[in-house]
């Protein structure tokens, strides 16, 4: 499924509580968080201060890239996953991959071949009831959202508008 340039402008807002570069810290992000917190990071930045903060990550999204830039991925014993998924795109299998991962003992790091950021709305749609989604709002800071049926809703329909 494809992203279409009206969807890309209304997805550049964050879909959660933006946490402001200068205010991410491990005592500010564990507000967010109780202790029974299924924690998913989209993005390898932001998997890689979850990681720096020892808050690890059930579910880590990651690419190998930042700001289009090559990187190495976060290093983490998660049980890893693979999967494609080409920018500007949600694959099928992707979101099976996500899927299975939600099924697995955590914590489990998800890498994809392409590009992660859109798989915060399979991510949103398929976690569990006590799920905290975190990704990376380029050059603002981590926006912070917690899943809710409201929000699953809401990612539901921004699939369904993908063609």
């Amino acid at each position: 499924m494809k992203l279409s340039e009206n969807l890309r402008k209304a997805l550049k807002n964050p879909i959660g509580i933006l946490v402001k570069d200068q205010n991410v810290s491990r005592a500010n992000l564990l507000r967010f968080l109780s202790a029974d917190s299924y924690i998913i990071t989209v993005g390898d930045a932001t998997t890689e201060k979850m990681l720096y903060f020892n808050l690890i990550p059930s579910l880590q999204i990651v690419d190998g890239l930042e700001k289009r830039e090559k990187r190495k991925t976060p290093q983490s014993s998660a049980a890893k996953l693979f999967c494609d998924n080409p920018p500007g795109e949600i694959t099928t299998q992707s979101i099976d991959t996500i899927r299975k991962a939600f099924g697995l003992k955590p914590p489990v790091q998800i890498v994809v071949n392409g590009e992660e950021d859109l798989l915060v709305i399979p991510a949103c749609i398929y976690a569990p009831q006590n799920a905290v989604v975190m990704y990376g709002q380029p050059n603002e800071g981590l926006v912070v959202v917690r899943v809710t049926d409201e929000l699953r809703n809401k990612t539901k329909a921004i699939l369904n508008l993908m063609k």
